[in-house]
């Protein structure tokens, strides 16, 4: 197997097990007071899943392969690093209201610092940027394909049910900073 296909399966676990932490830290710290995941907590992971089984499967293949591999690395090694970059920026900015469920904690306030200026999801964007990164690095559109569509649709599905639980939990607070920010890409989307 290819030393830069083993470099990225083992980024790949170390980020899972990253993201494991971050879960596991966030259950001591926090009272959650109600939930409005509605499952999108498990649709995510098997998004993630299937977007993972897809890319590694074709990304083993010559099918769809681009080159040069080393470029195609080195773009997706460096998406990896901004999304986890903006991933820890807007954990460590929501603090003790970050969770992994869709759900509010006691206290629960109206976040509008950092990367919550501009969008109201940029650690979904930064997870987004990772499994992009993993993808391309892959050097194949067919596994950049395979990655994004089921991963961007989970992603899709939770944010369109996190924003429904906060406009609900936050009511004209909430809408109004829907109305002044984008939901993942700043000026755009």
């Amino acid at each position: 197997m290819d030393i830069r296909i083993i470099a990225i399966l083992l980024f790949s676990y170390l980020y899972a097990f990253f993201e494991f932490g971050l879960s596991r830290m966030g259950k001591k710290s926090r009272t959650l007071e109600k939930s409005g995941d509605q499952g999108s907590f498990w649709i995510l992971i098997l998004s993630i899943v299937l977007g993972y089984t897809l890319a590694f499967t074709v990304g083993r293949t010559h099918l769809g392969r681009v080159a040069p591999w080393n470029l195609y690395f080195g773009i997706g090694i460096l998406l990896v690093l901004c999304g986890l970059y903006l991933r820890i920026r807007a954990v460590r900015t929501l603090r003790q209201q970050f969770t992994y469920r869709v759900s509010s904690v006691s206290g629960q306030q109206l976040i509008e610092k950092g990367p919550y200026r501009v969008i109201r999801h940029p650690g979904y964007l930064g997870q987004l940027m990772i499994f992009l990164g993993i993808a391309t690095a892959l050097s194949n559109w067919l596994s950049v394909l395979g990655m994004m569509v089921p991963v961007f649709a989970g992603f899709l599905y939770r944010i369109h049910v996190e924003e429904r639980f906060l406009l609900r939990e936050m009511g004209d607070r909430y809408r109004d900073y829907s109305r002044r920010t984008k939901k993942l890409i700043p000026y755009l989307f």
